[in-house]
């Protein structure tokens, strides 16, 4: 099979694909539609969020098996018209999930206690140790939406702590040993820490928005390292100034782009809030993106590929 790769990932996927006995082909840097071009001569695709595959590329290749998205979500790709052509789709969240579990703990420790703004703080000279008393953990309830790979690797991660550790999805019986599953009113009453483990899709996009904000009976730490576009940042922001949310981290923005380029040449209010706000913690979409699951995510779809075909 010839596999076309859009996106640089770690070696071994080219290396195991060979032995596989695949032909690669690499390129990085083609527009889409040059890609449009000559995707009818290739029977595999590896992305992660250069461009999206919709109707129009699909069509295009006519030969396609596979799309192996090294990534969790699946959300620049039209899935749906993916499977009606009867090409098999392999995503990786088996890849990152550890990865994003650790950084949503780390993000959520440095915010209680204001880790950032005291670095900052003390290397300019200033040692301010009662302007950066902390928040503990201990006695908490964490409410955690979304409990699959990412949510549960997140609350797998909280086990040491001496928490509550509620969640709620749509899907029905996934709570296990380490959450509680609840409704939503339930969430909304007891939750005092929110963390966001959702896909994008119609129904998750703009969810976290000022009624669903309002609708928490306790002022709470909101935590996304998810899905940007799940979170209308204005009413965020709202939540904020009104110290309904207590502090937010956030791994992801609504204002990314899906290949993540020219991040800051938008300047929405609500964007210069965050940026300033002593309470909100950035990090780059990066949750997922370490050493080691670089390797773990291509390695998940060199499995899952050789499963399916080989």
């Amino acid at each position: 099979m010839k596999v076309l790769h859009l996106d640089t990932n770690h070696p071994l996927l080219l290396e195991q694909f060979t032995q596989l006995g695949f032909e690669n082909h690499e390129d990085y840097t083609s527009s889409k539609e040059e890609v449009e071009k000559k995707i009818h001569l290739y029977d595999g695709v590896i992305i992660r969020s250069r461009f999206t595959l919709d109707q129009q590329f699909l069509d295009k290749a006519i030969n396609l098996k596979f799309i192996g998205r090294l990534g969790a979500g699946l959300e620049n790709i039209d899935t749906q018209y993916a499977k009606q052509k009867d090409v098999f789709l392999a995503s990786a969240p088996e890849g990152n999930r550890n990865a994003v579990g650790e950084h949503t703990l780390g993000m959520l420790l440095s915010l209680l206690n204001k880790m950032t703004k005291a670095n900052r703080e003390v290397k300019k000279g200033k040692w301010d140790r009662e302007g950066n008393r902390g928040v503990e953990l201990d006695g908490k309830t964490i409410g955690i939406i979304g409990y699959g790979n990412m949510g549960k690797a997140f609350a797998q991660k909280l086990k040491g702590f001496d928490v509550e550790i509620i969640c709620y999805d749509i899907i029905g019986g996934v709570g296990d040993d380490n959450a509680r599953q609840v409704g939503i009113m339930e969430f909304q009453q007891r939750s005092d820490i929110v963390s966001l483990h959702i896909p994008e899709t119609e129904l998750t996009t703009g969810m976290v928005n000022e009624e669903f904000i309002n609708a928490f009976h306790k002022p709470f730490w909101f935590l996304n390292t998810a899905r940007g576009k799940c979170v209308v940042t204005k009413d965020l922001v709202k939540g904020l100034k009104s110290e309904k949310i207590l502090g937010a981290g956030l791994d992801v923005l609504e204002y990314e782009k899906k290949s993540f380029e020219n991040m800051f040449l938008q300047k929405p209010k609500a964007f210069k809030y965050i940026r300033k706000a002593k309470n909100v913690l950035l990090t780059p979409h990066v949750a997922g993106w370490t050493v080691e699951s670089k390797e773990k995510l291509a390695q998940t779809i060199v499995d899952k590929i050789k499963a399916r075909f080989c």
